[in-house]
């Protein structure tokens, strides 16, 4: 869930290789921080209905829950990915869900990833994030 490599998913961004994000965006330069977040988003929907997270709207207006959600990604993605292989390291990851769940807990109503969008939008920008460039010859620039 945290690594990338293909320019599809990163809006032109090419790497050469799978590069691991770190687990906070706090140094992390604009455009990255915008890429940052938006794995983020992508990951908590896919934990969210994997895991019935209980997931709270602006759950990334708090810190804790943004680390947490961040450090489960880097966790449940080095199991999907085969860098780990380790059945009662999955199981620990498992029951440790339950713990999770009660750092997500706290905020308003649930998250409603069609509803919450333009906030979370609104949010990166009031981080100082910036979009990725479109790419070149792109009609709509």
């Amino acid at each position: 869930m945290n690594e990338w490599s293909d320019t599809d998913r990163h809006d032109g961004w090419q790497q050469d290789g799978p590069q691991r994000w770190p687990l906070h965006w706090g140094a992390l330069f604009p455009r990255e921080r915008w890429m940052w977040f938006e794995r983020l988003w992508s990951d908590v929907l896919t934990m969210r209905e994997r895991y019935l997270l209980p997931v709270r709207a602006r759950w990334w207006e708090d810190a804790i829950q943004v680390e947490a959600l961040a450090a489960l990604a880097a966790w449940v993605d080095r199991y999907d990915s085969g860098e780990w292989d380790d059945p009662p390291g999955k199981l620990a990851l498992l029951f440790d869900l339950e713990r999770v769940s009660s750092l997500l807990r706290d905020g308003h109503d649930p998250f409603h990833p069609d509803r919450d969008r333009p906030a979370f939008l609104a949010h990166l920008c009031l981080l100082g994030a910036q979009p990725p460039e479109p790419p070149h010859g792109d009609a709509n620039t």
